[in-house]
């Protein structure tokens, strides 16, 4: 499939339709995989897991058949539960180690590591916003745990050019990789890399067994080091026109559900909160993809601001929106997200131990 993401509802629901979750098993790992693309989607709360799940389900598929595929969609719930019960601002289960730097490869930024799976891979995330989730583990390998910089500034850098990041998922999968998540790092040999992304290179500084690789000194290609700077250009504030007898529906950057209350009459506001999005900065792709989503939603205005602003400033008759772990300072009715299974929530040290609890769950569902 050609590397597109649609922003009309009508297009991104015929999407669902097409998932191959037999083939997606099969060949998810290289990067002309048929993997679905969907992943922009659920991340703005346009669509859910459970949603995706379920109509894939519906197809006649039996969770043994399409384990691989489940198991995808229950990471992207995993990791929200992480991020309910941690702080992911810091190492998750233990520090990083060895770390020489807090920053990131400048050419990494710049995808000029010599490594051409990894740079094509980075050229393709900053003119199209995605990267293939085998090439981002890649990436984080390369950075982390052969340039030895800390996961932060770079996980950083890779959430700003994602249309589908999601600050949860990116976090832990970096974490992950750089053991700070995990009880070992994630390594990838020249070998390995080759291989699933149909390149053909030798004699590069990745091109040595894993032993070697683990022990092996920084190389010059990922020796200078540059701090992550960039910045969310927002849209300018226009006037809000608000009915203080109508409830208020708050939407933000990780939920755009056109469907949500659909057939109420409301006030539908799409918050973008400057402060939030200086702590957490997207690029301009990334916004203009999240105002075209929001288009889907009849209705909707923009208020650049934060909550508590806009909840002093508009008389609310009531204030609704969805869970979320950064929906910093919201108060009034918190709806549940779209989980795949409601029922397991808490904290699991490891997504095997989450996964066993989710499995006998969907099969009862």
């Amino acid at each position: 499939m050609k590397i597109d993401f649609p922003t009309d509802h009508e297009s991104i629901i015929n999407r669902i339709a097409t998932i191959d979750p037999l083939q997606y098993g099969k060949t998810r790992n290289f990067i002309n995989g048929c993997v679905t693309y969907l992943s922009p989607y659920i991340s703005r709360g346009v669509i859910s897991t459970k949603q995706v799940l379920e109509s894939v389900l519906r197809n006649g598929f039996t969770i043994s058949e399409i384990e691989s595929f489940v198991k995808e969609l229950c990471w992207r719930d995993y990791f929200q539960r992480v991020g309910q019960a941690k702080n992911l601002d810091h190492d998750i289960k233990q520090a990083q180690s060895p770390i020489s730097n807090n920053a990131i490869p400048i050419n990494i930024v710049n995808g000029s590591t010599g490594i051409e799976g990894i740079d094509n891979a980075i050229e393709t995330l900053k003119d199209k916003g995605y990267m293939h989730n085998h090439c981002r583990m890649y990436t984080a390998s390369l950075v982390c745990n052969i340039a030895q910089s800390h996961w932060k500034q770079p996980a950083q850098w890779m959430y700003y050019h994602l249309l589908d990041g999601d600050f949860a998922s990116n976090i832990c999968s970096w974490q992950w990789v750089a053991g700070a998540n995990s009880n070992k790092k994630y390594y990838a040999n020249q070998e390995n890399i080759n291989k699933y992304t149909f390149t053909n290179q030798q004699k590069t500084f990745l091109d040595t067994s894993y032993e070697e690789l683990v022990n092996s000194t920084i190389p010059k290609e990922l020796s200078e080091t540059t701090i992550f700077k960039e910045t969310t250009k927002l849209p300018e504030p226009n006037l809000i026109v608000f009915d203080s007898a109508l409830p208020t529906f708050i939407y933000n950057y990780y939920n755009l559900d056109p469907l949500w209350h659909q057939s109420e009459k409301a006030n539908r506001i799409l918050l973008l909160d400057p402060d939030f999005f200086g702590a957490y900065p997207i690029s301009s792709k990334c916004v203009d993809f999240m105002l075209a989503l929001s288009k889907n939603i009849t209705g909707i205005q923009v208020y650049i601001g934060s909550f508590k602003s806009f909840a002093e400033q508009f008389e609310c008759k009531s204030i609704c929106f969805k869970e979320h772990p950064l929906n910093i300072g919201y108060i009034g009715v918190e709806e549940s997200r779209d989980w795949i299974s409601p029922v397991i929530t808490g904290y699991y040290p490891s997504f095997f131990a989450y996964w066993k609890k989710m499995e006998q769950q969907i099969k009862k569902q």
